[in-house]
């Protein structure tokens, strides 16, 4: 089970819809996967839920609300998982009550609160993906859906501005691996608003990729598919099966799990050869 975030400090890359649209690539392939909204617009909500209004006392602001209350015991998350319309995909919702509760929440250090609740819910319920959805700015939310993930994926939509903020969250994360001496690791960009006839695109790109940034392909292009699947509540494997865009989530999450595969290959040991193989070779 691999814990990710998708952040980029800059609004506007897409980070919502990658995060909603791989999720629902990872669960058409049969894959239990769980996204976990902590933007106070709760965009994600709205669209995994196909609209459906939330539910009170069911989101994570309850959650976050319940850890400003002293107890014994931590407050768990498994109460606020929410079944989407889609099979083997869940959302925990989020609201604008989060608004109201951050500067309460980092006064009292809570930033650890939900990597440990978010441990005790995969261990019970055997989770193949988790995905956070944090908002496009550093604050608690974001940090605590950073300390809580394994990796990150940055979204990049091939501007000037892009490029720079994708630089500023590879120093983030170096810096809290350094303070935090937590899993989290940067497994890569995510492309998106690609343009494949123009020439600026395919040169910030370029750029990114001599930065020894790992670039995820294939490139997700720019589409009215994706905004027409936000009007209807629907992620594209649901909404436009068979669009081009929705093929190239479907490549893009396989180029994701084989990366993965091939990391955890290389850091297998070797076995070592025993004196009677060496000795038939």
């Amino acid at each position: 089970m691999i814990r990710r975030v998708v952040f980029n400090q800059k609004g506007g890359v897409g980070k919502t819809s990658i995060t909603c649209n791989l999720a629902a690539t990872f669960a058409e392939q049969g894959k239990k996967t769980l996204v976990i909204d902590l933007d106070a617009q709760g965009n994600t909500t709205h669209y995994l839920l196909g609209g459906a209004p939330s539910e009170p006392g069911k989101s994570i602001t309850h959650f976050f609300e319940e850890t400003l209350r002293f107890k014994f015991v931590n407050p768990k998350l498994d109460p606020l998982v929410r079944e989407t319309p889609y099979p083997h995909l869940h959302v925990i919702a989020a609201d604008q009550g989060l608004i109201d509760l951050q500067g309460r929440l980092e006064t009292r250090y809570k930033i650890l609160k939900l990597k440990q609740a978010v441990e005790v819910l995969c261990n019970e319920f055997d989770y193949d993906h988790v995905l956070f959805d944090p908002p496009p700015a550093l604050n608690f939310f974001s940090m605590s859906a950073l300390l809580a993930a394994d990796r990150i994926l940055i979204p990049f939509d091939c501007d000037t501005f892009s490029g720079q903020a994708l630089l500023q969250v590879i120093e983030l994360v170096q810096e809290i691996q350094s303070d935090h001496d937590c899993a989290l690791k940067v497994e890569g960009a995510v492309v998106n608003h690609f343009q494949k006839q123009a020439r600026l695109p395919q040169s910030a790109v370029d750029e990114v990729i001599a930065s020894g940034i790992h670039v995820f392909e294939p490139y997700l292009s720019s589409s009215v598919a994706l905004k027409e699947s936000h009007r209807r509540c629907k992620p594209l494997v649901y909404s436009h099966s068979s669009h081009k865009l929705t093929e190239q989530f479907r490549q893009l999450s396989l180029s994701i799990e084989e990366r993965l595969q091939a990391e955890v290959k290389s850091l297998r040991p070797r076995k070592k050869r025993t004196k009677a193989k060496d000795a038939e070779i």
